[in-house]
């Protein structure tokens, strides 16, 4: 396998990786929006979201994450998740002063997911397995 598509592919697992991650937060907002509206104020210092404004948080957070799924303008939506995870990162700063009190350990898996998310962004050009580009490239002209 030549090396660009041995980078596309390990490129495409990543997305689908972070997509994963990102999908069950955005669902969090649908299914258990008290619980989001308190990791918000937990975390983001938001006080007093109600829940209509986490349901329209979560359907941007699903149209932004789908389009980086299907690798669509790939500058802005990895640059939106690239964002999104790392104000969610660096917000849970807290739990990274004291790593081993009850419930913080996992705070720290956020790091390597935040460097997918840049590794994914600086790469976008390379990352063509299954994206929306690449099969506009690669569909046949219609002849009428």
């Amino acid at each position: 396998m030549p090396n660009e598509n041995r980078v596309a592919l390990g490129l495409l697992f990543l997305r689908i990786g972070v997509f994963i991650v990102m999908f069950m937060w955005t669902l969090d907002k649908f299914i258990n929006p008290a619980h989001a509206v308190k990791v918000y104020e937990a975390f983001y210092f938001l006080k007093g979201v109600e829940t209509g404004t986490m349901y329209l948080i979560g359907a941007v957070e699903m149209l932004i994450i789908s389009g980086f799924l299907a690798g669509f303008q790939k500058k802005w939506t990895y640059g939106a998740v690239l964002l999104l995870h790392a104000v969610s990162t660096l917000s849970a700063f807290k739990q990274y002063l004291a790593p081993f009190a009850p419930g913080h350990l996992l705070f720290f898996a956020a790091w390597p997911m935040l460097a997918a998310c840049f590794t994914l962004f600086y790469l976008r050009d390379m990352d063509t397995k299954w994206t929306v580009e690449a099969m506009k490239k690669t569909k046949p002209a219609h002849r009428y």
